[in-house]
C-alpha cells in the first residue's frame, strides 16, 4: 500500500483524478497510471467484484427466465448469456459496485469493464432487436459484425485515450450545406443516435405486439389494428428522434409534408388506399385471421393481416398476397364469417329397381359414423336424378374445420359409402354398351390395263 500511495502523490495524475475520469477517455499519461494500477494487489479486488457481478447477473436473469427458456424472446434468449437482459445487468451492477469502491481504492479494472460491457451491450441489443424484426434477412449476419467490429473498436479508443484525437479529427472535416456547416463528427454521431433511437422503437413496438398478441383468440383482429397502430406510432416518433438527433429542423418537414401530400394524392394513391382499407378491415371485422374464403378463385385461411396486405393460405401450402383494397372493392366469399360450417357433397348412383326406402337411411346412418362429419346438420341423402344408367343420389353433410381441407373427409364418406352398399348388396350401375359390327361384303378386286399409244 506504501507503493500506492506514493504514486499517487507522485507528479503524476493522482489516483483520485483517475479515479474521477471514468466519463471521458484516458490521456497518455492516465494509460501509463492504469497500466501500473493493474499490477498492484488492489487490481485482484476489483476483479473479484466483477466477476460477481458477473455471477449475480447470471444468477438473477437464471431466476427471471425460469426452467423453460424462450427462444424468441430478446431478452433472455435461448441461454442466459445471450439475450439482452445480461449484459445490461452486469452493467449496471458493476456501476454500482464502481460508485461503492471509488472512494475505497483507485479503480482500474473498472476503468476496462465498463467500456466493455457497455460495448457488449450495445452489440446485444442491435443484433437481437434486428433479428426479431427482420427474421428472414440474409444480411442479419453483415450487420451484427459491423456493429460487433465498431463496438469493439470504439471501445479500444476509448481506453487508449486516441477517441478524443480522432474526434478532433473529425471536426476539422466539414462543409456546407446551405446556411449551416456540417461536420464529420456531428454526421457520424448523429447516425449513430439515428440509429439507435430507431433499434429502440423496433424493439419497443415488437415487444408491444408481442403482448398484445398472446394469448389473443376472438378479438384477434382488433389486437392486430392496436399492434400495427403503434408500431406506426413508434416509428414515426423514431424518426423524429432520429432527425433530430442528426441535425435536422423539423420545421423544415412542413415543405416535406406538403410534397408528401402531393405524391400521395398522385403517385401514391394504390400505396395509401390498401393502408386505409387495412384498417377499415381490421377495425369492422369483416375478414378475420382465421376465416375461410375465397378471392378471384383462390381459396384459403386469412394467415396475416397487414396494414398493406392480407396473406391468405390454401390448403396445399400455396400462399396468396393480396392488397387490402382487392378486399375492399371488390366480391370477396368468407365461408366462415358469421358460421364455421361449411357443406360438402358427394354423388353414388345405385341400379333401377334398389329400395331406396331401406337404402338411405342406411347410408345417411354410415356417413354420420364418419370423422369430421358434424351431427347437426345431419347428413342427408336425397334422390337428385333418373340418370341413364342408374339412380343418382347426391349425399350431404357438414364440417366445422375446412381450413384442413375437404378432399380427405369426401374420401372418407365415400368409402363409408362403398361400404355399406356392399354390405346391403346394393349395385352400383356402370355404363354398358354394346357394339355391333356390320357385316361388310369384300369389295370387287379390279384389274386396270394399262395400254401404251400405238406408235
Amino acid at each position: 500500500m506504501t507503493s500506492l500511495v506514493s504514486f499517487a502523490a507522485s507528479s503524476a495524475p493522482s489516483a483520485a483524478d483517475f479515479a474521477g475520469a471514468h466519463t471521458r477517455p484516458l490521456t497518455a499519461a492516465e494509460l501509463e497510471q492504469l497500466l501500473s494500477m493493474l499490477q498492484q494487489p488492489t487490481a485482484l479486488i476489483e476483479l473479484g467484484v466483477v466477476m460477481g457481478c458477473l455471477g449475480l447477473a447470471w444468477l438473477l436473469i437464471r431466476f427471471l427466465r425460469g426452467k423453460q427458456p424462450d427462444p424468441s424472446s430478446i431478452w433472455f434468449g435461448h441461454h442466459v448469456i445471450d439475450g439482452i437482459l445480461f449484459p445490461v445487468l452486469a452493467l449496471l451492477l458493476a456501476l454500482i459496485a464502481r460508485r461503492v469502491l471509488q472512494e475505497a481504492i483507485p479503480l482500474a479494472v473498472f476503468r476496462v469493464a465498463i467500456p466493455v460491457l457497455s460495448s457488449l451491450a450495445v452489440i446485444r441489443l442491435t443484433v437481437k432487436v434486428l433479428g426479431a424484426a427482420f427474421p428472414a434477412s440474409s444480411a442479419l449476419r453483415v450487420v451484427e459484425r459491423t456493429v460487433s467490429w465498431g463496438a469493439w473498436l470504439a471501445t479500444v479508443l476509448w481506453i487508449t485515450g486516441l477517441l478524443p484525437i480522432i474526434l478532433v479529427e473529425l471536426d476539422e472535416i466539414t462543409w456546407k450545406i446551405g446556411s449551416s456547416r456540417v461536420s464529420l463528427r456531428n454526421l457520424i454521431e448523429g447516425s449513430l443516435s439515428a440509429v439507435l433511437v430507431m433499434i429502440l422503437s423496433l424493439s419497443l413496438s415488437s415487444a408491444l405486439e408481442a403482448r398484445l398478441l398472446k394469448g389473443a383468440t376472438d378479438n384477434l383482429s382488433l389486437r392486430k389494428m392496436a399492434a400495427n397502430i403503434l408500431r406506426a406510432l413508434l416509428l414515426v416518433a423514431g424518426l423524429m428522434l432520429a432527425l433530430s438527433a442528426v441535425g435536422i429542423d423539423l420545421t423544415a418537414l412542413s415543405v416535406f409534408g406538403g410534397a408528401l401530400g402531393v405524391g400521395v394524392g398522385m403517385g401514391l394513391q394504390k400505396l395509401a388506399a390498401n393502408y386505409v382499407s387495412g384498417f377499415v378491415i381490421l377495425a369492422e371485422r369483416s375478414l378475420r385471421i382465421g376465416d375461410l374464403v375465397r378471392v378471384d378463385n383462390f381459396e384459403g385461411v386469412i394467415t396475416d393481416i397487414n396494414t398493406r396486405f392480407t396473406v391468405i393460405r390454401a390448403t396445399n401450402g400455396r400462399e396468396s398476397i393480396v392488397p387490402n383494397e382487392v378486399l375492399i372493392t371488390q366480391r370477396v366469399e368468407n365461408a366462415s364469417l358469421a358460421d364455421r360450417r361449411v357443406s360438402v357433397t358427394t354423388v353414388v348412383q345405385v341400379a333401377y329397381g334398389t329400395d331406396l326406402q331401406a337404402v338411405m337411411p342406411c347410408l345417411q346412418a354410415a356417413v354420420s359414423q364418419v370423422p369430421r362429419v358434424v351431427q347437426d346438420p345431419a347428413p342427408a341423402v336425397l334422390l337428385t336424378q333418373f340418370a341413364a344408367d342408374g339412380l343418382e343420389l347426391t349425399v350431404s353433410f357438414w364440417i366445422m374445420d375446412p381450413e384442413i381441407g375437404q378432399m380427405g373427409v369426401r374420401s372418407a364418406v365415400n368409402l363409408a359409402l362403398l361400404a355399406e352398399l356392399d354390405r346391403l348388396g346394393v349395385e352400383i350401375p356402370f355404363p354398358q354398351r354394346v357394339l355391333r359390327r356390320a357385316a361388310l361384303s369384300p369389295a370387287p378386286a379390279t384389274a386396270g390395263v394399262v395400254s401404251s399409244p400405238a406408235p
